[in-house]
């Protein structure tokens, strides 16, 4: 029920990750994108499961995986007759606690399927010593802007009014007083360099 409310009082198309084969089919019917966790990126039944709903399939890349392996992940949906595929760029593990997002790979998975890069997930410092995955949010406006001059097809983003506050993902979200000053930013960035 919450995904049909959102979708009627905001009028706008809804992305929820699923998690397991089954959630697949009876969440489809009131999102408009299923999104394949990085973790789970290489199950094939969850894949299978979602591209069989006909729905728009958003991949996200495992910090584990080479922006090339993703080919797999993308052809797994595709082979189950489903060719609305995106692919999310999140970062790479670098070490034990941090990500770091390598802009060779927006080229060579832009080859594979439209590509988006998640600026909050990528700034992200898992396996903290306190047990709570930490974050570098001051370097989502970089990583955005660095993303649309590479010409990513979309960016993806997670906003809260209090960061802090926020039951998940706070320490990497952007305060969403900054939202919109950093998305007319962006717009301008992609007609300036659309031109170039």
């Amino acid at each position: 029920p919450v995904f049909d409310k959102i979708k009627k009082d905001l009028g706008i198309p809804v992305l929820t990750d699923v998690h397991t084969s089954e959630q697949c089919e009876i969440i489809s019917k009131h999102v408009d994108v299923l999104q394949i966790p990085a973790f789970l990126c290489r199950q094939t039944d969850l894949l299978v499961a979602a591209a069989k709903t006909g729905k728009t399939i958003n991949i996200k890349k495992g910090q584990f995986m080479s922006p090339d392996s993703m080919e797999f992940a993308v052809n797994k949906v595709k082979e189950s007759g489903n060719d609305k595929i995106m692919i999310t760029e999140r970062g790479t593990q670098f070490g034990y606690d941090d990500l770091i997002v390598d802009f060779r790979s927006i080229p060579k998975m832009r080859k594979i399927a439209p590509t988006i890069l998640d600026v909050t997930h990528s700034v992200q410092k898992p396996n903290q010593t306190s047990g709570v995955t930490g974050g570098n949010p001051e370097y989502i406006e970089s990583l955005a802007r660095a993303g649309i001059v590479n010409d990513v097809d979309g960016i993806f983003l997670e906003t809260h009014t209090d960061p802090s506050k926020s039951k998940s993902d706070g320490a990497n979200m952007l305060s969403i007083d900054k939202l919109e000053d950093l998305l007319q930013n962006l717009l301008e960035l992609r007609s300036t360099s659309s031109k170039l």
